[in-house]
């Protein structure tokens, strides 16, 4: 097991923006803030530079719902990144064993702000055909929001 130190990944400047599908019932614990950490097996080869998600919420909604600030990424092996984020996990022990099973390493995008946007947005308002497996680098804001 790495040491706290060595799993914490501080983001320096803004430089990716991505889109991730997540299931309805984890975008529920997200809104009402229940839910600190996205858990992934993969990320962005550049990961620690991922300043934001835009969430799109598979189904039943199957529409992009908000975006949420990335404070900080974390990686190590599995138990050891469930005894660091099990208290805002979002999601029970037995379901994190089977999702991260047969990984040697595993990654949490730690959650800040979340803007909900006002109606829900399609995929294609982001000028994405599908929802992806596992993520979708967006365009920084024009207007210099989150990026």
């Amino acid at each position: 097991m790495l040491k706290e130190k060595e799993m914490l990944v501080k983001l320096s400047e803004c430089k990716n923006r991505i889109l991730l599908s997540i299931k309805h019932e984890f975008v529920v614990e997200i809104l009402a803030g229940r839910k600190k950490f996205e858990f992934r097996r993969r990320v962005p080869k550049d990961f620690s530079n991922v300043k934001s998600i835009v969430i799109y919420a598979c189904a039943p909604v199957r529409a992009v719902l908000a975006e949420v600030e990335v404070v900080e990424v974390l990686v190590t092996d599995p138990y050891g990144l469930w005894l660091y984020t099990r208290g805002k996990a979002g999601i029970y022990w037995d379901d994190y064993v089977r999702y991260f099973d047969g990984c040697r390493l595993a990654y949490a995008f730690r959650l800040g702000e979340v803007t909900l946007f006002d109606s829900p947005k399609s995929l294609a308002d982001f000028g994405v055909k599908r929802a992806p497996q596992n993520f979708v680098y967006l365009p920084k804001k024009a207007d210099g929001g989150l990026c």
